[in-house]
């Protein structure tokens, strides 16, 4: 039994005969009747008892006509649901970030594709370094993921999609005690107290080399959840080095911000599998190739 048999069944209910159904749903009466008598073969029962030229349902015929109907009814919604997700009408995106590109560029890529396909629930997973992105995303755990490193990234069997590229800036406590304007060398980190998040980061690549290269350079605390860094910051534990995604929010708190140089930048790539993308994904991957144009 398949949904084409019933629905045959059910033209011929609704028609009152082969002859009508048939010229209504456009198949040859023959090939109607075969239809029928294979379902009927399938079911074990007689559906319709012929009389003269005509047809009459029998009991096991009228027991089945409600079923018939609620199973094309589901069917025809599964088909909407179908249609909604390759539509963008529906569907979840599920996705993977390290902190820094969870803040931007991902914030303002989110934004943008809520925009576009509102239906569409997007879930983003987190991860502390690159290797644990693109494990995520190789592992099908998620579709997409958002990643920063330090050098332009490349993977086998992964698509990559160069986002942007963010210089490191320097967060330190409101008035802190620093020479005068927006920038940074490195014998202005003399003294400083430095909150650095654990090895694998660019950032900390940056500490360490600091501290190797640089007299009175302290490292304050090693801390494995960023959203910790700030806040240690404001309260005035020590300065830390961070992408400038941070900026905006580390400026509206108070904090004060100050660009490196020589700059050293962090590279956010988009990752994903080649092919067998959802719907949602192929549309965030494609908004990613021309990212920030719209």
């Amino acid at each position: 039994m398949d949904a084409r048999q019933l629905g045959y069944f059910l033209a011929v209910v609704d028609h009152g005969g082969f002859g009508k159904a048939a010229d209504q749903i456009h198949i040859a009466q023959p090939s109607l009747s075969q239809s029928i008598a294979n379902l009927e073969r399938g079911l074990g029962v007689e559906l319709f008892h012929r009389v003269g030229r005509g047809v009459v349902l029998s009991d096991a015929g009228r027991r089945l006509v409600e079923p018939a109907r609620q199973v094309l009814r589901d069917l025809e919604t599964a088909r909407d649901a179908a249609r909604s997700v390759r539509e963008l009408e529906r569907g979840r995106l599920d996705m993977v970030s390290m902190p820094s590109p969870g803040i931007e560029p991902l914030t303002a890529m989110m934004s943008r594709f809520a925009e576009r396909h509102p239906g569409i629930a997007m879930n983003v997973e987190g991860a502390f370094t690159a290797d644990e992105v693109v494990a995520h995303v190789r592992t099908g755990a998620s579709e997409i993921g958002l990643l920063g490193s330090a050098e332009d990234l490349r993977t086998a069997e992964l698509r990559v999609i160069p986002v942007e590229s963010q210089p490191l800036v320097l967060i330190s406590p409101p008035g802190a005690d620093l020479p005068a304007g927006d920038t940074v060398g490195r014998e202005d980190f003399r003294g400083l107290r430095l909150i650095a998040s654990q090895r694998g980061s660019i950032m900390r690549r940056f500490v360490d080399d600091l501290l190797a290269d640089v007299d009175g350079v302290y490292l304050a605390a090693e801390i494995a959840h960023r959203t910790s860094i700030l806040p240690l910051v404001l309260s005035g534990f020590g300065h830390a080095v961070m992408p400038a995604a941070w900026t905006p929010l580390a400026e509206r708190t108070g904090a004060a911000v100050r660009r490196i140089e020589p700059a050293w930048h962090l590279h956010v790539s988009l990752v994903s599998r080649p092919d067998g993308l959802s719907p949602a994904a192929r549309a965030f991957v494609a908004m990613a190739e021309d990212w920030p144009d719209p």
